[in-house]
């Protein structure tokens, strides 16, 4: 028998940049909850709420909980952390945090947070200083406007990389790619082309600014799909907005493959449990 590997000697599988980040969704088995007196009832929320307290004390963590909306699933939990293991273990003690057989997977899936290839590099921002703003490099004006935009993309990557996840009571969470048809080829499309095309995506979106959060994160590799998209809102009513919008974007028209779309709610703890063990 091999020998036992403490967890200290497991070295952490954390990216180069940004954090692994699971949703993770469940049906309640509740012919096996019904089983459980109230006294274990009881246990096994306190368990639960440990649980997530816990995770949520672990450095560079965050864990959001759900109560899903329709037959899809019925509680739903997203975890933020930089090591694969982490993340790993963090969610086998939430499937098993009500007890054994309570929790059953009905979805999940697995990204990354990261960076946009389309971002404006500094060489063309440069240029545009120049060419439109008819700013003289290396100027006092030139060098303000330029670190004032240093400053904006340092954030800008900083919020896409490690982000801070809002309380908003409406989570929408989906999968999507891109097209790969013989006229409908995202990746055989020019990058000036897609760059343009994703730069006008970006500008719908930020109209939604103030109404819905959006996270995209990339998991080409990692799971069915190539990226995950949470949105967060207070009003479901922005939820169906902007998706139905960004579908008439080129981006999304032309090239967007969705996956199912899956509506959660963020609740404090104890009327998540009394909502979702009823």
């Amino acid at each position: 028998m091999a020998d036992h590997i403490p967890p200290t000697a497991i070295k952490p599988l954390s990216p180069q940049e940004g954090w692994h980040v699971q949703h993770l969704f469940f049906h309640v088995n509740h012919s096996q909850w019904s089983l459980q007196d109230d006294d274990e009832k009881t246990a096994a929320c306190a368990n639960l709420e440990k649980t997530l307290a816990r995770i949520r004390s672990h450095p560079d963590t965050q864990v959001l909980a759900f109560s899903m909306v329709g037959p899809k699933s019925d509680i739903g939990f997203m975890i933020l952390t930089p090591d694969l293991h982490d993340s790993d273990r963090f969610a086998k003690q939430l499937a098993l945090a009500l007890g054994p057989d309570v929790l059953l997977p009905a979805y999940s899936y697995l990204s990354m947070t990261e960076l946009s290839e389309y971002t404006t590099p500094e060489s063309e921002f440069k240029l545009e200083l120049v060419e439109k703003e008819k700013l003289t490099e290396g100027s006092e004006a030139f060098e303000a406007r330029l670190a004032e935009w240093r400053a904006r993309m340092k954030k800008y990557n900083s919020d896409r990389l490690y982000p801070n996840m809002p309380d908003w009571q409406v989570m929408c969470f989906y999968n999507m790619s891109k097209r790969r048809n013989v006229e409908q080829n995202w990746y055989a499309t020019d990058f000036d082309a897609r760059r343009k095309l994703m730069g006008g995506h970006a500008r719908v979106g930020r109209t939604w600014a103030g109404k819905v959060r959006q996270l995209i994160t990339g998991s080409t590799g990692l799971d069915a799909e190539e990226w995950g998209v949470t949105l967060f809102a207070h009003d479901t009513y922005h939820i169906k907005g902007i998706v139905y919008e960004m579908r008439f974007d080129e981006v999304s028209a032309v090239y967007g493959e969705f996956g199912d779309f899956y509506i959660g709610i963020q609740l404090p703890f104890a009327e998540l449990v009394s909502r979702v063990l009823v």
